[in-house]
């Protein structure tokens, strides 16, 4: 008896040594749920990463969001009232650097003209941009429609003449690579310079088991026992980045203005940040309201910005050019911002995602976006499995019924296209009529900051603009961004909320 009370102590001892280990280490290797191993095929197999943190895509640098006032706070001298100040709330993401450059763009083309330039010219064709966009009825400019976009002493310069479609679809095209290196550089995949129309690599049919390639020597091992040896890598395992897109409007003027750089108690290794902004910036590079170099040395008096100055002046006097370009310049021409972003007012004006309504009022304030069209795959009705991929190498997707919206009963309105979503909808008080009373409709989209063209007033981040998502100009170009994942702070070795050392608790292990 006393055996056996001494075997149910130890039992009870044992029992709660388990609790307290799960409760306490919280080993990323036990499910802190059921007490089950992670990554054991006896135990079903359930895999998690040991993810290290989201790594910086190629091109980008990290902008750490944050509150501000979105909006026009300068003087409104269109008086328009397009862009009523309001504060919002940005995630943090990642920028671009700089624009994308002709050189960018022309490796774009030439990977299309390599995959789809057999069977589907009508693919390049689409993708090219509209060099004739130099055009004018009064002015020579045949030499920028020929060498602008196609000659080498133009690489680095901004490309232009590239509508809304075409960035979207050249930001899914560079999501697509960068991935597909990451396979290749870990060796999950081998390197495959000879893939052409349907069997091109693409992220979303990889990962959803729809594109194989040929399998590198370090392909992931598949832990369900019920599995097929190895497996393709997937969003959970942490390889792969999120999607490069354009910048919604709220992004792209949180980034411009930079008033981070206005923060004297911004966080450093060794101390806690304060909520502290001792002014808003009128222009990108923090300077109040000039457009010149201050600081007394042998660059002061120089533009900060390739603008148009005045009417008929492009560039200044020869002998000292004001900003020493009469087209768009180099990309990394000019000084950057406090986020390291060049030419954010000036050079060119940018696109983001946005569909324009002149009534800014109504949008959210986080993450404030207004063009919200929701789709899903296509898929087969009687299995509910996916669609095979398109002739492209493509899953095929379709816009959301009507139905489908209102049976999820948490979605805004009742239709998947939120466009115009209480501001041209059949709700709203608001219509455009487009082509009779206004060039307003829902392809209306927004470009940001001065070109190379314009004065000195666009400049300002809270200004804007719009054409046809069809429509292109050789003074708008654009850049990409990319979600942050996890921590805001941009810190891998961090995660998000505060924590108080062992008596306030600690984050969770890797």
């Amino acid at each position: 008896m006393k055996r056996t009370l001494i075997g149910v102590s130890l039992l009870c001892i044992g029992t709660a040594t388990f609790l307290t280990a799960c409760s306490s280490k919280q080993n990323v290797g036990v499910s802190q749920t059921t007490g089950w191993d992670y990554n054991d095929p006896r135990l079903g197999g359930f895999d998690v990463a040991n993810y290290p943190g989201q790594q910086t895509g190629p091109g980008l640098t990290f902008v750490e969001g944050g509150r501000f006032t979105m909006g026009q706070t300068e003087e409104d001298l269109t008086v328009e009232r397009n862009n009523i100040p309001r504060t919002v709330s940005v995630s943090s993401f990642y920028m671009d650097e700089t624009e994308v450059a002709n050189i960018h763009y022309r490796e774009y083309i030439y990977w299309m003209y390599r995959s789809y330039g057999s069977d589907y010219p009508e693919v390049i064709a689409k993708a090219l941009p509209d060099t004739t966009c130099w055009r004018k009825a009064l002015s020579y400019n045949e030499p920028l429609v020929q060498y602008y976009f196609r000659h080498a002493a133009y690489n680095y310069y901004p490309v232009v003449g590239v509508n809304w479609n075409q960035a979207n679809e050249f930001a899914k095209w560079r999501s697509d690579r960068v991935n597909e290196y990451i396979l290749i550089k870990n060796g999950f995949l081998k390197k495959n310079a000879t893939q052409v129309n349907e069997d091109i690599f693409d992220s979303e049919t990889y990962t959803n088991g729809q594109y194989d390639g040929t399998p590198g020597r370090n392909r992931k091992r598949d832990l369900d026992p019920q599995g097929s040896g190895k497996r393709n890598m997937r969003y959970s395992d942490g390889y792969l980045l999120p999607n490069y897109r354009l910048p919604t409007e709220a992004e792209w003027e949180y980034a411009a203005v930079a008033n981070i750089g206005n923060n004297p108690e911004r966080e450093t290794g060794r101390r806690r940040g304060e909520e502290v902004i001792t002014d808003r910036n009128v222009y990108p590079w923090g300077d109040a309201y000039t457009t010149r170099y201050g600081i007394r040395n042998s660059y002061q008096g120089q533009f900060l910005g390739n603008f148009k100055r005045g009417k008929g002046d492009a560039m200044g006097l020869a002998g000292g050019l004001n900003d020493n370009a009469d087209i768009p310049a180099p990309i990394y021409s000019y000084q950057p911002n406090s986020y390291g972003l060049y030419n954010m007012a000036g050079n060119v004006s940018e696109w983001v995602l946005d569909t324009y309504r002149p009534y800014t009022s109504d949008v959210n304030d986080f993450r404030p976006f207004r063009g919200n069209v929701y789709n899903t795959y296509k898929r087969i009705a009687e299995d509910n499995q996916l669609d095979e991929k398109d002739s492209l190498g493509h899953l095929s997707t379709r816009i959301l019924t009507d139905e489908e919206v209102m049976a999820k009963e948490i979605f805004d309105g009742n239709t998947a296209d939120l466009r115009n979503y209480q501001d041209g909808d059949s709700a709203s008080q608001y219509t455009y009529n487009y082509g009779m009373n206004t060039l307003i409709n829902n392809d209306s989209k927004i470009y940001k900051g001065a070109s190379w063209n314009d004065r000195a007033y666009w400049m300002s981040p809270g200004t804007r603009r719009f054409m046809q998502a069809k429509q292109s100009s050789s003074t708008v170009g654009f850049r990409c961004v990319m979600d942050r994942l996890g921590s805001p702070n941009g810190r891998n070795d961090e995660r998000a909320g505060n924590y108080f050392g062992k008596k306030g608790g600690r984050p969770p292990r890797k």
